[in-house]
């Protein structure tokens, strides 16, 4: 077994959301959900996808939003990240 330890220049937050649910309910639940509105725009913007009708047999790929607070060298929040 593999025991990470944390780091003195880790700046991460134990309490980032995990879920959807989770940024819904939360304290900073404005923040994400910009935050996740400006993902979307970015990626449509961008073109990453095609919405297709799926082909028989064929399983849909699946995602899931990873919730990160960025902070600079100081560790003040910089930005939500989804």
């Amino acid at each position: 077994m593999v025991y990470l330890q944390e780091s003195k220049n880790d700046l991460s937050i134990d309490n980032d959301p995990i879920s959807f649910s989770e940024v819904i309910d939360g304290d900073n639940s404005d923040k994400w959900l910009d935050a996740m509105k400006d993902g979307l725009k970015s990626m449509a913007h961008n073109d990453v996808w095609d919405l297709v009708e799926l082909p028989e047999g064929c399983k849909r790929v699946r995602c899931k939003w990873v919730f990160k607070t960025k902070r600079d060298s100081q560790g003040s929040i910089e930005h939500y990240k989804d």
